[in-house]
């Protein structure tokens, strides 16, 4: 039996919209986003393994992930929901992504804010399992408030150190709400080294996509133009002034692009060959 996702439940909307956190954080890391998105969404917000109040997966490894991403489609069959819209940031996102290419028929949109495919080459992504496997021992030699000190001074989350006192406690706290082997496991089974390579995929899928980063962020902000030339179906926003985690720095200009995607008309066309029939008749 494959791991289960300690999950809850915002917001009066109708169209359901599940959301998946990054690294270190747990089904909280939206909770500021409610107010903007709680009347026009019914958020599903999960912890991923590791986090929060959700075990690590049965297996290790990319076994760990692949089992992850059947929890996610399995909540789904839990809720008795056939199809969602789906919005994932960093860990989330490459999640979000696995998911979408898994079982694209139980999704209807998809939303990923500073996410990636993978590791296209074999030793890059030995050379990331290898990373990730040294911080994870860091972590377990350390404990979880060094490792969040170290974590915290990654240029990544620059972006972070201008949020208001009260918001940068609370993230504070979020992390370090986090355990030791939660976080190591997530690390081995979860991180990029071990996620498979989904560039490949990426000109078969036809869920509309909405690609977010912030402008700042020019590692994820030049993958998402390469993840845009691949897409078939696919708008991209890169957020002025804003680092990797827009949802937090930029929270009212992040809804308004979440809330405008969703709420877009969208229709699939038919095949080429059933407009042809179309034309002809």
């Amino acid at each position: 039996m494959g791991v289960t996702l300690a999950h809850s439940v915002w917001g009066e909307g109708s169209q359901p919209l599940l959301l998946l956190h990054g690294f270190t954080g747990n089904r909280t890391s939206f909770d500021h986003l409610r107010p903007l998105l709680g009347s026009a969404v019914k958020a599903i917000v999960v912890d991923l393994p590791g986090h929060g109040e959700t075990p690590l997966p049965s297996k290790r490894g990319r076994e760990g992930f692949l089992e992850t991403v059947d929890a996610l489609v399995a909540l789904l069959d839990q809720l008795k929901l056939p199809s969602v819209d789906l919005l994932g940031y960093s860990q989330g996102a490459r999640l979000a992504l696995a998911a979408a290419v898994h079982a694209p028929q139980r999704f209807g949109r998809l939303i990923l804010e500073s996410g990636s495919p993978g590791l296209h080459r074999r030793q890059e992504r030995a050379a990331r399992r290898e990373s990730d496997t040294q911080l994870a021992s860091f972590l377990r030699a350390q404990g979880v408030d060094a490792f969040v000190d170290r974590w915290e001074a990654l240029p990544l989350f620059e972006g972070l150190r201008n949020l208001p006192p009260s918001q940068l406690q609370a993230l504070r706290e979020r992390r370090l709400s986090c355990t030791i082997e939660g976080l190591a496991g997530a690390l081995e089974c979860l991180g990029t080294g071990e996620q498979p390579d989904f560039w490949p995929a990426l000109y078969r899928q036809r869920l509309p996509t909405l690609l977010l980063t912030g402008e700042k962020d020019t590692k994820f902000t030049q993958l998402a133009r390469k993840m845009a030339s691949e897409l078939p179906v696919v708008w991209r926003h890169a957020f002025s002034g804003c680092g990797h985690a827009p949802h937090l720095e930029a929270p009212e200009a992040y809804a308004g692009e979440v809330l405008s995607f969703l709420q877009t008309p969208w229709y699939e066309a038919p095949p080429f060959e059933s407009l042809a029939d179309t034309i002809h008749t």
